[in-house]
């Protein structure tokens, strides 16, 4: 068959490639988990905590850049947009397994952070492009669900590459695996943002659309309350090796474990998709917020006992993973459902809030780590608390409203 003449692209073949576009992102750390401590070490990093910054480094140059991608595709497109920073995406990680000093190594993942953050934003607003409303969350319930099966096996695969070839062979893969990712989308996904939905101005208008993104009060408490959310995430992911690895001291089977609490969220997403219709999107995501700050109690009341177990921190902390899948789904939904056109820019600004404000919030919370799971603990409760009163903001005082019809903006 003529590559010029194909078949269009599915619902379920939709589904895998948005899934797979985002999960290369969290390739782009997961991966790398089981080997920070070994790489930090060849490459001269000083102090344990330093490690961390392999991680931090990419997600907050990755959330700095998310405003960028989004609204030069309300412009350009989507398609030539997300080609470009995939192709960079590839390219970098590649260059990485070169490197022979950690600050150079570090310099060379603020790179791949910001060619990486089209991977979350643009997909996101494709989605948008397609779906609304239930729809939307059920097929991003779907997406998140394939997502969300990469970093479960992703550390295991790291480790496993890691003992057998080195560090270095991790990048190379991950190069390898975004080309083929790549050259899957151009050949088989349609452009989804046609001429006449396009913005046709300048970049003062571009960012105006931003500030209308910020200025709406039933969009603005869910999005900056999910960056929050995702900031005690990744303070986690950030002290995830020392606390299960060495606190816990599950040693070697932390991949294990690891993958099997991201699996969890797999199954959050499953269940997400099956019942959003029936209760709707605030009613869930309200539901989920709320949970999570009762076991984020209980991990306070564990971490401050002597004699926590790992099975016992697992369990809670797979828990709140659970529901952080279920709060990211519902809030996304609901915070993009005023936006028509500008979806661009509005899954842009979530991202950068998400990325910038979590992975900043998540880097203090990974520095703070003493070798104990407690500054974690502490996190996700004050994280909690702080969301529940921005989501009340956005709601004018009132949780588990029914979904409401918004007027979209474009």
């Amino acid at each position: 068959m003529s590559l010029t003449h194909k078949e269009p692209i599915g619902k379920r073949e939709f589904i895998a490639m948005m899934a797979m576009i985002q999960a290369l992102q969290s390739l782009g750390f997961t991966t790398l988990l089981p080997a920070l401590g070994v790489m930090a070490n060849d490459l001269g990093a000083s102090g344990s905590n330093q490690r961390q910054w392999v991680i931090g480094t990419f997600l907050i140059c990755s959330g700095l850049f998310s405003l960028v991608p989004g609204t030069i595709s309300d412009r350009l497109g989507r398609k030539p947009v997300l080609l470009v920073c995939m192709g960079l995406f590839a390219l970098i990680n590649l260059l990485c397994a070169f490197v022979a000093d950690f600050s150079v190594l570090l310099a060379a993942r603020a790179l791949l952070g910001c060619a990486s953050s089209a991977l979350t934003v643009l997909p996101m607003a494709i989605i948008r492009d397609r779906y609304q409303g239930e729809d939307m969350a059920k097929l991003q319930a779907f997406v998140a669900m394939l997502f969300m099966a990469v970093p479960t096996l992703a550390p295991s695969l790291g480790y496993v590459i890691f003992t057998t070839l080195g560090w270095r062979a991790v990048f190379i893969v991950i190069g390898v695996l975004s080309m083929g990712v790549s050259a899957w989308y151009f050949y088989r996904m349609e452009e989804t943002l046609p001429l006449s939905r396009r913005q046709s101005h300048g970049a003062r208008e571009l960012f105006g659309n931003i500030r209308l993104v910020l200025t709406n009060r039933r969009s603005i408490g869910y999005v900056i309350g999910m960056a929050l959310i995702f900031g005690a995430h990744f303070g986690f992911i950030n002290s995830s090796q020392q606390l299960i690895g060495e606190h816990f001291g599950a040693g070697g089977a932390y991949s294990v474990i690891f993958g099997l609490m991201a699996g969890s969220m797999m199954l959050a997403s499953i269940a997400n998709s099956a019942i959003v219709h029936r209760f709707g999107t605030r009613r869930l995501g309200h539901a989920a917020i709320l949970c999570y700050l009762i076991v984020s109690v209980c991990q306070v009341y564990l971490a401050s006992r002597p004699g926590e177990t790992l099975l016992q921190f697992v369990l809670l902390m797979s828990a709140n993973m659970c529901l952080l899948i279920t709060v990211f789904i519902n809030f996304t939904a609901i915070s993009l459902q005023p936006f028509g056109k500008l979806a661009g820019a509005a899954a842009s600004v979530q991202t950068f809030f998400r990325l910038v404000l979590g992975a900043g919030l998540g880097a203090l919370i990974g520095q703070a780590y003493d070798g104990s799971p407690l500054p974690l603990a502490y996190s996700l409760v004050g994280v909690a608390t702080v969301t529940i009163l921005l989501v009340l903001f956005s709601e004018g005082g009132r949780l588990f409203a029914a979904s409401v019809a918004v007027r979209t903006k474009g």
